[in-house]
C-alpha cells in the first residue's frame, strides 16, 4: 500500500517538476528553477526504480537485481547534487561557480559505483547480500551516500529556512516552508541509510527496496516538493476556495447583527431569499451593505451620550480591553434599536461617534469587523447587563 502511493506520488512527481522546468524556460531562465526541478525529478525517478512496478515492467534477473539498487542510489545521489547546486545559485546568484561542484558531484558519483562493484552484492530474495570480503566497500559506499548527503541537504535546509523566515506573508512564503518540509523529509530519508549501516555490520545484508518508513519519507518528500515547486500554479484555486469559505463564515456569523437590524428596518433587505445565488463573497458584501443601511436609517435614533458611558459600564463588567470597541458598539446598537421602537429620538452629536464609520472602506476590514460586534452581540447577558446599567 505505502509503496503504491509512493509510486502515484512519483508520477505527481515528474508532472509537477517537469511544470516547473516549462515555467523555468519561459520565463527565461531561472537557473535555479532548473536546480529544483531536476532534485526532484531525480527523487522520483529514484523511488520509481526500485518500487515493485518497475521490477514486473523490467522483469526479475541478474541485470535488474544488480543494476535497480546501484541506478536508485545514482539518482538520489544526482538529486543532491542538484540541491547543492540549488543552494549555492541561491546564496551567491548568477555569478556562482558550478564547475568545481559539478566535477566533485561526478566524481563521488563514480566512487559509490566503484564500492558498490567492489562490495559484489547478491540478490538473495528482498535482500543484496555481500562477502566478507566485500562488506568494507559496501560500508564505503553507504558511508559516502550518507556524508554527502547530510551535509547538502543540511545546507539546502538552511537556506530555504533563512528564505521563508525573510520572506513576505503570501504564496512565496508558503511555498518556502513546504519547500523546508521536502527537504527535512529528504534529510531523514538520508539518514535513514544508517539502518543500512547497521543492518550490514550486524547480517551483511541490505535491503533490495525501500521499505515501509524509507517509503513514507520518499513519499513525503515528493509530494512537499511537488507542492512547494508549483505553488504558483494551484494556490490561486486554492485561495479562491478559501476566500470563499471565509465570506460564508463571516456572512453566518454577521447573521445575528444583521436579523435584529432587519427586525427594526424591513427596508435593509435588497433582494430577500436569494442571498447566496451569487455566491458568498458577493452576500458577504451585500449583508454588510444591508447593515451599514440598517446602521444609518437608525441614526437619528443613536444617544451620543451612550457610547461614553457604555464604555465605562463595559470595563466595569471586565470586558476584555480587545473586547472593548465591539462591545460598546454592540451595545449602542441595540439601544439605537430599542429607541427606535418606541419612537425615541436624539439631537445630533457635533462629531460622528467612534463605531462603524472609523473602519476602513473595504469589504473585507468591515465584515471582520462585524464580526467582532456580532460576537459580542451573541453574549446576550452580558450586554443586556451592560446596557441596562448605560440606559438606566
Amino acid at each position: 500500500m505505502i509503496e503504491t502511493l509512493a509510486y502515484h506520488l512519483c508520477l505527481v512527481g515528474f508532472a509537477g517538476f517537469g511544470y516547473k522546468l516549462v515555467e523555468a524556460r519561459r520565463s527565461q531562465p531561472v537557473r535555479t528553477m532548473w536546480f529544483l526541478a531536476g532534485f526532484g525529478i531525480c527523487i522520483a525517478a529514484g523511488i520509481v526504480v526500485l518500487t515493485p512496478a518497475m521490477e514486473a515492467l523490467v522483469g526479475q534477473g541478474p541485470v535488474f537485481d544488480w543494476v535497480a539498487p546501484l541506478v536508485g542510489d545514482e539518482l538520489k545521489f544526482a538529486a543532491i547534487g542538484f540541491a547543492v547546486a540549488f543552494s549555492q545559485s541561491v546564496w551567491r546568484g548568477e555569478g556562482a561557480r558550478l564547475a568545481p561542484h559539478a566535477l566533485f558531484t561526478g566524481a563521488a558519483m563514480v566512487l559509490l559505483a566503484v564500492c558498490y562493484a567492489l562490495s559484489g552484492p547478491e540478490r538473495d530474495g528482498d535482500d543484496m547480500v555481500v562477502s566478507k570480503a566485500g562488506l568494507p566497500f559496501a560500508l564505503a559506499n553507504q558511508g559516502v551516500f550518507l556524508a554527502y548527503g547530510l551535509i547538502s541537504l543540511g545546507l539546502l535546509i538552511t537556506v530555504f529556512v533563512r528564505s521563508a523566515w525573510h520572506a513576505e506573508p503570501g504564496p512565496l512564503r508558503a511555498g518556502l516552508w513546504l519547500l523546508v518540509g521536502g527537504v527535512g523529509a529528504a534529510f531523514a530519508w538520508t539518514f535513514w541509510d544508517v539502518d543500512d549501516v547497521r543492518q550490514l555490520l550486524r547480517t551483511a545484508r541490505i535491503g533490495a527496496r525501500e521499505d515501509v518508513l524509507s517509503s513514507v519519507l520518499a513519499a513525503t518528500t515528493v509530494s512537499f516538493l511537488t507542492a512547494g515547486a508549483t505553488l504558483s500554479a494551484w494556490s490561486p484555486a486554492v485561495s479562491s476556495v478559501l476566500g470563499r469559505v471565509r465570506a460564508y463564515r463571516a456572512y453566518r456569523r454577521i447573521e445575528p447583527l444583521w436579523t435584529a437590524l432587519h427586525a427594526a428596518v424591513p427596508g435593509i433587505a435588497l433582494n430577500p431569499g436569494h442571498e447566496l445565488t451569487s455566491g458568498p463573497e458577493f452576500a458577504l458584501y451585500r449583508r454588510v451593505i444591508e447593515i451599514r443601511d440598517g446602521h444609518l436609517a437608525l441614526r437619528a435614533h443613536f444617544d451620543p451620550q451612550l457610547p461614553a458611558r457604555a464604555e465605562e459600564e463595559a470595563r466595569r463588567a471586565g470586558v476584555p480591553e480587545a473586547d472593548l470597541a465591539a462591545t460598546v458598539e454592540a451595545v449602542t446598537l441595540a439601544a439605537a434599536i430599542e429607541a427606535e421602537r418606541k419612537g425615541h429620538k436624539f439631537a445630533p452629536a457635533d462629531e460622528e461617534p467612534k463605531h462603524i464609520a472609523d473602519v476602513d472602506a473595504d469589504v473585507q476590514a468591515e465584515a471582520a469587523w462585524l464580526v467582532r460586534v456580532s460576537r459580542a452581540w451573541r453574549r446576550n447577558a452580558l450586554l443586556n447587563e451592560v446596557r441596562t446599567a448605560t440606559l438606566s
